[in-house]
């Protein structure tokens, strides 16, 4: 083979390759939707005024919170029951898609900063503690921008506890509980779809 075939041949070669991952990237679930078009279908492209249900709860997307620390960016749905009880639901992208059902804890006298803490009978490890910068948008009592500090605890497999201040005000309290996908049914758009 010639040395100019052969610099096409692998010319060629390369140019299918970056077609192909191209291709992959665009089609991969994780991928950040264009801004202004979100894309639809799944619990990391919730949008304002979705409905979903959790488990036998039906819910109501009423804001939605950005966060970004350095690398790392993850969403946090608001949700509204009707209950008056303040739910939301983190959705963290990696190798695996991580959802969390938040519920508030107004009442809990907990604080952040040591190891383990107790609350409801449950005992919580320390796992996180950070700062990110948010954007909101919808109803979320806060502005549209701003920086979140975080702690964030586990008990056992699925339990997790959540600290959260949100520019100077004080810490929200929130339990959570780890969810799988097959938990949660997402209705988008008017149309029903499974998730």
């Amino acid at each position: 083979m010639s040395g100019s075939l052969a610099y096409l041949v692998v010319a060629v070669v390369v140019l299918v390759v970056a077609v192909v991952v191209v291709i992959v990237v665009r089609a991969r679930p994780g991928r950040t939707p264009t801004p202004g078009r979100p894309a639809r279908g799944g619990p990391l492209r919730l949008a304002l005024h979705d409905r979903l249900r959790i488990r036998d709860r039906e819910y109501a997307v009423s804001g939605t919170i950005r966060l970004v620390e350095g690398d790392w960016s993850w969403v946090q749905h608001l949700l509204d029951d009707d209950s008056g009880t303040r739910h939301r639901l983190s959705v963290e992208d990696g190798p695996e898609v991580e959802l969390v059902l938040w519920t508030d804890e107004p009442g809990a006298t907990v604080s952040p900063g040591a190891p383990t803490i107790e609350l409801g009978r449950r005992r919580y490890t320390w796992t996180e503690t950070g700062q990110a910068r948010y954007t909101a948008t919808g109803e979320t009592g806060l502005p549209s921008a701003g920086t979140v500090r975080y702690h964030d605890y586990q008990s056992g497999g699925a339990a997790r506890l959540s600290f959260e201040a949100y520019g100077e005000e004080g810490w929200r309290v929130a339990r959570g509980e780890l969810l799988d996908t097959a938990d949660m049914t997402i209705h988008t758009g008017g149309d029903a779809q499974a998730n």
